[in-house]
């Protein structure tokens, strides 16, 4: 089963005590592979062995890790995401080795470095491979046996290695525990959700494999066939069903930690509620846990999730019982964020049992209000029958009446909700009041709630009972959402970005049916509203391409269940900085509601037209603060072709005005005007601004080209305006743009980032820590592209803590210090002024001459600059005229002498002595 192939390499470990564990592991290796000890700071040092086993007769490339000595100890295998390999889990796999146990991992079929096609988690295939490691792992004489060839062992694995964990543990009764995290329980019910096709998702399944010839045949054909006829077959329904866990539900008997995503589209939380329900029923113990992050992006929570892993494992694989597993039930939820940082405030929510998806039912009444008109406020319709301000009119009509509207030919332009893989950080603002979504006049219904009493906390599935009914004997293809309206009725945000899918077919139609919306944690504040939308289109679904008309008649409230027991927890603990991954996106939603109403917008001023920015008594108080400011009274002007520094120490306000220009939250006083057009959330003038702010997030095994014109797609403006080749060609990506973005470095990352907020080559680029994280040569790399930038009449804004690249990169400098401007002119002007003096010299500048110089009266310091051609003297109450007369006389061979400072002395010397 192994190859014979014998190769050894190592790092040495930092002891003469782990040299001899090292030595003594060595020792008792048997077989090939490549050996490595991985020294850290604390013992035991990790082993780890590289080698090519043959479970199924494919070649599967594995990593065997192990730590401490020769005792017995359990065996986990790591499976990992699709489209990734084993070395995306090393750095688990080596905490715990460290821990305690004996580690596993392998790249699946058609992945990494191993053989074979890609079969979806096939019994017979990638299923079988895993028994197969199992089999190996008995024969390891460190691994604790549970019997002969039956190990102790666990499995773990985001995605597609969570379902490989929960299909092992249903095929093969030597698995003992497992923890699968955000993974499917039925494949087919993921991608052809109530018979309608996520033709989006699919298709980045199959990129991110490589392409259809990397699939099994004929998971291939079936894939094509679905693409092409827009809906999926019982054919296709029974293949994937019978490679999913689903199919062995009443085989999974082991206790079993779910961790399923909030912002998760593709594997929603209903998928979790399943392996729950039927997992339980096995007499297994389960836990529920539904984290902040998931397939489209935001926290992943990584650390907290391997912790609970690994205490899953301490308690059913070592048997350790005084070990907390944590509760049966938990949920991460935000509890606010910080006016100055952006930091995201997040705690758990727990109950002693689980709730489900329908725990503590509450009926909300509600009202159609229409879907005719143009766009409003994040694309909702200002309604025929009602006001689009307030969901109210003298037309408002009470639950039972009839909402009609049309699928359009070809099913364009869908309506959007989710972007696949970027709408994580949305769905993370969500519950902060910021989202981003579509929905086409004509095109949907919708039904609303009069404003809540009190507030509500949704936790699971909210459920409506409608009658709906197609044109002409059709089926009605509808996608369901649930908004959060604000009390003025011109907000709204799509709870986690989700929408859930409905296929009616015509002997359901006429009759009430219960269908139910997408499983979400949110609280809906008292003062806002409940609304119910049904759209006959959406962006990552195939839609019919035959016009139709649907009717949809509410016969009910909508019920939203509470889930009461959940509790929690009483402290607010700042969790992540966010720096708003995906504020691009949110000004794209700028892009794509510019016909909706708008009030009070100052008219433009024609003086400015050419003015990229101009700032005028901006004020912003702190959140329910009197009179305490953010920003308070600053004004100043930006040019074309300008770099412009934005500085100021922590809580100057520097992130809270970026946010006032980009529309994100309006000032308090003042006003912001971009080309003399008035900033307001969703001005079109934000189509001339590109904003990058730190931490974009991309789909890891997409292209970096793939992901940019995702990306642009999303916006819905044409491809032509996007310029992709220009951004392109300014970041300087070259052909790494063909590679998956999980093989580029930090550096690579930041300039697709900037390529991103690049793309429709932007008049204004905004820039919030552009080099956090890179090494020296990736931060010359950084200041070179914003220098092109501008150097083509564009406009660029950075915020950036490093005052030495702010020195070289930037023309122009804006000082902030409590909220206040301290200082706003060319770099030079700023830097130029103190008590340091630039000496240059035609020669080099010998240390025992520099010593003389500095011991002149007067002079506090002289410092050879680094070629040696020069000084750096520091006037202790001399002249300048003064100190050029000594260097004469010194016969120093002056060639320029001129006032120097640094920016970081300058910064200081402004922020000690500027405004309060």
């Amino acid at each position: 089963m192994e190859t014979p192939t014998v190769r050894w390499r190592r790092l040495l470990p930092r002891t003469p005590g782990r040299w001899a564990a090292a030595v003594a592991a060595l020792a008792v290796l048997v077989g090939g592979g490549t050996w490595t000890a991985v020294a850290d700071d604390g013992p035991p040092a990790v082993q780890r062995e590289d080698r090519m086993l043959r479970p199924g007769g494919v070649p599967i490339d594995t990593s065997y890790f192990t730590a401490g000595g020769s005792g017995k100890r359990p065996a986990v295998l790591i499976g990992h995401g699709f489209g990734g390999s084993k070395n995306d889990v090393r750095a688990q796999a080596e905490k715990l080795a460290a821990d305690g146990y004996a580690v596993l991992t392998w790249s699946a079929r058609g992945f990494g470095r191993s053989g074979g096609a890609i079969s979806l988690n096939d019994p017979d295939g990638e299923v079988k491979d895993v028994s197969g490691l199992i089999d190996w792992l008995a024969q390891r004489p460190e691994v604790e046996l549970d019997k002969k060839g039956d190990p102790r062992v666990g499995l773990t694995g985001a995605s597609y290695g969570g379902a490989v964990s929960l299909l092992a543990a249903g095929h093969d009764q030597r698995v003992d525990a497992i923890a699968p995290v955000i993974t499917y329980w039925n494949l087919a019910d993921a991608l052809f959700p109530d018979g309608v096709f996520k033709k989006l998702w699919a298709g980045i399944f199959i990129t991110t494999g490589g392409g259809c010839e990397k699939f099994e045949k004929r998971l291939c054909e079936m894939y094509e066939r679905v693409a092409v006829s827009g809906k999926p077959d019982a054919a296709a329904t029974k293949l994937l069903t019978e490679r999913s866990p689903s199919a062995v539900a009443d085989r999974i008997k082991v206790p079993s930690l779910l961790l399923q995503g909030q912002s998760d589209s593709l594997f929603p939380l209903g998928h979790a509620d399943a392996m729950q329900k039927a997992i339980s029923a096995n007499g297994a113990p389960v836990s529920v846990d539904w984290i902040s992050g998931g397939h489209d992006g935001g926290d992943n929570e990584t650390a907290r999730v391997e912790g609970r892993v690994g205490s899953w494992f301490d308690r059913y694989l070592k048997e350790e019982t005084g070990t907390d597993t944590g509760p049966a039930f938990r949920v991460t939820r935000t509890g606010g964020i910080d006016s100055t940082d952006g930091a995201a405030l997040k705690r758990g929510a727990s109950s002693d049992t689980y709730p489900g998806l329908r725990s503590g039912g509450r009926e909300i009444p509600l009202r159609a209000t229409g879907g005719g008109g143009a766009p409003t406020e994040n694309g909702t319709g200002t309604g025929t029958t009602g006001s689009a301000a307030t969901g109210t009119g003298p037309a408002t009509k009470p639950t039972g009446s009839t909402e009609t509207f049309r699928n359009p030919a070809g099913s364009a332009p869908p309506a959007i909700s989710a972007v696949p893989g970027v709408g994580g950080g949305l769905s993370q603002l969500s519950s902060l009041g910021v989202g981003l979504s579509l929905d086409f006049p004509g095109q949907f219904g919708r039904f609303e709630s009069a404003p809540l009493a009190s507030s509500v906390h949704v936790t699971g599935t909210p459920t409506a009972r409608v009658t709906v009914k197609a044109t002409e004997g059709r089926d009605a293809v509808l996608f369901g959402k649930v908004y959060d309206v604000s009390p003025d009725g011109r907000q709204q945000v799509l709870p986690s970005q989700l929408v859930a899918p409905y296929r009616i077919t015509p002997d359901q139609q006429g009759k009430p049916i219960e269908l139910a919306l997408p499983a979400v944690d949110h609280e809906f504040d008292a003062g806002h509203r409940m609304r119910l939308v049904f759209s006959a289109t959406d962006l990552g679904y195939a839609s019919p391409a035959e016009p139709a008309t649907y009717t949809v008649t509410a016969d009910g409230p909508l019920t939203v269940p509470t889930a009461p027991a959940v509790t929690t927890a009483a402290a607010t603990l700042p969790w992540w900085t966010w720096g708003l991954p995906a504020a691009a996106l949110v000004i794209a939603a700028g892009l794509l509601i510019t016909a909706r109403r708008r009030t009070a917008t100052p008219a433009p001023d024609p003086a400015l037209t050419d003015v990229p920015l101009q700032i005028t008594g901006l004020s912003k108080k702190y959140a329910k603060s009197v009179d305490r400011y953010a920003v308070r009274e600053l004004s100043f002007r930006v040019e074309k072709g300008q770099v412009l520094g934005l500085l100021g120490p922590n809580g100057a306000g520097k992130t809270t005005t970026l946010r006032m220009l980009m529309g994100l939250i309006t000032p308090d006083e003042g006003e912001i005007r971009v080309f003399g057009q008035a900033i307001r959330p969703g001005a079109p003038v934000l189509s001339r601004v590109g904003a990058f702010v730190e931490g974009a997030g991309f789909l890891p095994h997409l292209s970096g080209r793939a992901n940019l014109d995702l990306y642009w797609q999303a916006t819905g403006r044409p491809a032509e305006d996007a310029y992709i080749e220009e951004a392109l060609e300014i970041a300087g990506l070259g052909d790494a743009l063909a590679r998956a973005v999980r093989t580029y470095s930090q550096g690579m990352r930041q300039r697709l980032a900037i390529a991103q907020a690049m793309l429709g080559m932007p008049d204004l680029l905004i820039l919030d820590e552009p080099t956090n994280g890179l090494d020296p040569p990736q931060i010359r790399e950084m200041r070179d592209v914003m220098i092109r930038y501008a150097a083509g009449g564009r406009t660029v804004i950075v915020s950036s803590h490093l005052l030495s690249e702010v020195e070289q990169s930037c023309t122009h400098l804006v000082v902030m210090d409590r909220g206040r401007l301290v200082q706003a002119g060319p770099v030079a002007e700023i830097t130029g002024s103190g008590d340091m003096i630039l000496v240059t010299t035609a020669d080099e500048v010998s240390e025992p001459l520099a010593e003389k110089v500095a011991s002149l009266p007067g002079i506090g310091s002289a410092v050879r600059l680094d070629d040696g051609r020069g000084l750096l003297v520091r006037l202790d109450g001399a002249t300048t005229s003064r100190l050029v007369a000594d260097l004469v006389r010194l016969d120093v061979p002056v060639t320029g002498v001129g006032p120097h400072r640094r920016l970081e002395d300058a910064f200081l010397t402004l922020i000690s002595g500027g405004a309060a």
